[in-house]
């Protein structure tokens, strides 16, 4: 099962992908939100390319545990998304996921301005290995 991630912001989307046996998340760009959300070429090349079986969206919670104030938008604009390439969407709580971006990219020697166009999809990959490793966590279809 291979799940595409999107990282929806409000001009850039970060994408990652996991293998096609959904053990590991990989970034793979950022691509102008507007363009993910409209289906543009550059959009759906990428969905032909990599055969996604469903999308997972990261959506905002505060640290209380609560939906940010952005996650209407997200779901949103995700279900848009997915109706739009008949994909299954789950979400997955996104916090922190940018910070852990960044923090990696410094540690690699980037800096803010070079980061910027790399902590979208990187936030997109981390989330997306949580994701992936409860559903390996989790019996599925009655399977221990």
């Amino acid at each position: 099962m291979r799940a595409l991630a999107l990282d929806i912001g409000s001009t850039r989307c970060g994408i990652a992908i996991s293998d096609p046996d959904g053990r590991v998340a990989s970034p793979v760009c950022v691509l102008p939100t507007r363009d993910v959300i409209q289906r543009a070429p550059s959009f759906k090349r990428l969905i032909q390319d990599w055969e996604p079986d469903l999308l997972v969206s990261g959506l905002p919670y505060t640290m209380s545990g609560k939906e940010g104030p952005q996650a209407a938008r997200i779901r949103s604009a995700a279900t848009k998304i997915a109706n739009a390439c008949d994909l299954p969407l789950e979400f997955v709580d996104e916090r922190l996921s940018s910070q852990e971006a960044k923090r990696i990219l410094r540690e690699k020697g980037y800096a803010e301005k070079e980061m910027r166009g790399k902590v979208d999809m990187i936030a997109a990959s981390l989330f997306l290995q949580v994701w992936l490793d409860a559903q390996r966590a989790t019996p599925q279809d009655g399977k221990e």
